[in-house]
């Protein structure tokens, strides 16, 4: 019996290895993740042939993307709730308008009433210098670009406005990432301020929770009342969702009541607590990241206990972010824009656990970090970005940044 000239009894060259490919090591790795040992050990023979592993890029989760953050402000109608929403949407723009997101407009411009204007530049010319962000970095209106785009509903803080991450949320339009952002009717800082606001209860909390799911949901279904360039430019199945504060909360009724959210954020709060009844953390599987103000004098040590409570408790995949000597507005765009909002815009306090004074986080530091680990989590959650995961299993920068992971 002959074998056509080949020696069976030696080894194959490397082009005529039969189980071999040309694939990156860290795409194999994914790909036999969970696979038999026999099938592991394949995969070993075949290291020899292969490029090694590139590192991975953390440096890029923290600048500025590929695309052009912008971002537009339409009104949605719910009709099922008789309720009239303000929402702000960043998405990644053409390149064409990038002087425009560099050069950057006054943030009041986000405010189309001339009352409520005037009322939110009194408030800023009075709060800790640097605790308000003066401008948006982003274009107004752009073109979009081509997409489509996974979609991340943002519910802001107890009284808050829509626009109090407004630094994260430009950063992750300039990732990909597009954010729907509702002010929430009744719960806003006007609200507060003009009218008398809603306080802290389940009933407004599936409110909130409502306002962020219809708000996705006409985004991602390309609503009228969005510029028509905008329609048809998101990706609806592939859909997370982040809060600050109040929004936390309501990040956990989002992910508990609507299937159609794959992963969870929450900033500077649990997603359970004794102040809701209506979430239950036995009912969220998703992904949740947990982003832990170290020294929150707003929901204080109680609250970040129930934070770590929380990480502990998840059933999914899960991690926990702390940052040392941030307050509990120290992410925010909005720090200080009224006295109540003051945790982490002053320079010094006093620790909430040995009682010592210390120097808060600078503004600017802690809401990069923000945008750095609300970006790669999503990126990681809805796109796979291999990057982005290994940057969440990194504490940078090592001494502001603790992290720990479950089930990743």
């Amino acid at each position: 019996m002959t074998n056509s000239g080949k020696n069976l009894d030696t080894p194959h060259s490397q082009s005529e290895r039969p189980l071999c490919f040309n694939v990156p090591m860290k795409n194999l790795l994914r790909l036999v993740r969970g696979l038999s040992p026999a099938v592991l050990l394949i995969a070993a023979a075949c290291e020899g042939t292969l490029p090694a592993p590139a590192m991975p890029d953390l440096a890029r989760l923290e600048a500025v993307g590929p695309y052009v953050p912008a971002v537009t402000t339409v009104t949605l109608v719910d009709p099922a709730r008789d309720r009239r929403l303000t929402v702000d949407v960043w998405y990644p723009a053409v390149p064409e308008a990038a002087p425009e997101a560099e050069a950057g407009f006054p943030v009041s411009a986000l405010i189309t009433d001339a009352t409520r204007q005037a009322l939110w530049n009194n408030q800023a010319a009075q709060a800790p210098h640097g605790g308000v962000t003066a401008r948006v970095r982003a274009a107004r209106g752009a073109a979009s670009a081509e997409g489509p785009f996974p979609l991340v509903g943002f519910s802001h803080c107890m009284n808050c406005v829509r626009f109090s991450l407004s630094t994260v949320a430009a950063r992750l339009a300039s990732h990909g990432i597009a954010v729907v952002a509702p002010d929430h009717a009744g719960g806003t800082l006007f609200d507060d301020l003009l009218d008398g606001a809603e306080g802290l209860s389940d009933r407004f909390l599936a409110t909130r929770a409502a306002d962020v799911a219809f708000a996705v949901e006409a985004v991602a279904g390309g609503a009228p009342a969005l510029p028509s360039p905008l329609r048809n430019r998101f990706d609806g199945s592939r859909r997370g969702v982040f809060g600050h504060s109040y929004g936390a909360a309501t990040v956990g009724l989002v992910l508990q009541e609507y299937d159609a959210f794959q992963a969870g954020l929450a900033v500077a709060a649990p997603v359970q607590s004794p102040l809701f009844g209506s979430v239950s953390l036995e009912r969220i599987e998703e992904p949740v990241l947990l982003l832990v103000a170290g020294e929150d004098n707003s929901i204080t040590e109680i609250g970040n206990g129930y934070m770590r409570q929380n990480f502990e408790a998840l059933s999914g995949p899960a991690w926990k972010v702390e940052v040392t000597d941030a307050g509990h507005w120290s992410f925010s765009d909005i720090c200080g824009i009224t006295p109540a909002f003051d945790a982490g815009c002053n320079p010094a306090d006093t620790r909430q656990t040995d009682g010592r004074e210390f120097d808060y986080i600078p503004l600017a530091t802690a809401r990069e970090i923000a945008a750095a680990y609300v970006t790669a989590f999503f990126l990681a959650e809805l796109t796979g970005d291999a990057d982005a995961r290994a940057y969440l299993e990194t504490a940078r920068p090592p001494e502001r940044v603790g992290t720990l992971s479950r089930n990743p």
